[in-house]
């Protein structure tokens, strides 16, 4: 979905965020609670216990892997107290004179132990923090009330159909599970209907008469 994200580090969980800040494109949350990820979890930062940066998804992906292939050596009969360790450090890259931060990976497996250092961004400011904060929950502000659309294939097929029509395609949904499609000019109008489709969220009974 793109190159770069931002990692979102709170007291309690952990957000990965793909392009919230922009306000164009795809927006993508994925969040975890601190148990689901980790075995021990430790967070302290002058802005309530929040850390934000951007980290090339690329680059943590490698190290991701490589530290799974690692601990994989152990097997399931090896223990796995302390096999991974992450940690936000700030060391002085070859050639540089100014230290940098990294999202360190210690992979520790039967026969090796490998250090990796992910590049990252300077932590975000607290305003910065504040604004991600803030897009976050607008991301998750969904609706009472969702349904999953029917087959994708015949629903592009039928608004491929209706562009040729006019411009604008007015959307409704009921809480008990129909889908409305409706396009209308000053000499024709057309719709379709998808119904008892899966309701997430708030639901109603659907009338008895058609």
């Amino acid at each position: 979905m793109g190159k770069v994200c931002h990692l979102f580090l709170t007291r309690e969980k952990a957000y990965f965020l793909h392009n919230l800040l922009s306000g164009e494109g795809i927006q993508c949350v994925a969040q975890f609670h601190k148990e689901t990820l980790f075995d021990d979890y430790c967070i302290s930062s002058q802005n309530e216990d929040c850390i934000a940066f951007a980290v090339d998804i690329s680059l943590l992906q490698c190290a991701v892997r490589s530290s799974v292939s690692i601990c994989s050596e152990i097997g399931a009969a090896g223990s796995a107290a302390n096999r991974l360790q992450i940690k936000l450090v700030k060391k002085l890259p070859p050639n540089c004179t100014q230290a940098m931060p990294f999202l360190t990976f210690e992979t520790k497996g039967y026969k090796s132990a490998v250090i990796q250092d992910v590049p990252i961004s300077k932590p975000l400011s607290r305003a910065q923090v504040l604004e991600l904060q803030t897009a976050l929950d607008m991301a998750q502000d969904l609706p009472p009330t969702l349904v999953q659309v029917p087959d994708l294939n015949q629903l592009q097929n039928f608004v491929d159909r209706m562009k040729h029509v006019g411009d604008l395609l007015n959307v409704s949904i009921c809480k008990y599970g129909d889908l409305h499609l409706q396009i209308s000019t000053t000499l024709i109008t057309l719709g379709a209907e998808f119904r008892k489709l899966l309701v997430i969220g708030e639901k109603a009974v659907a009338p008895s008469e058609d």
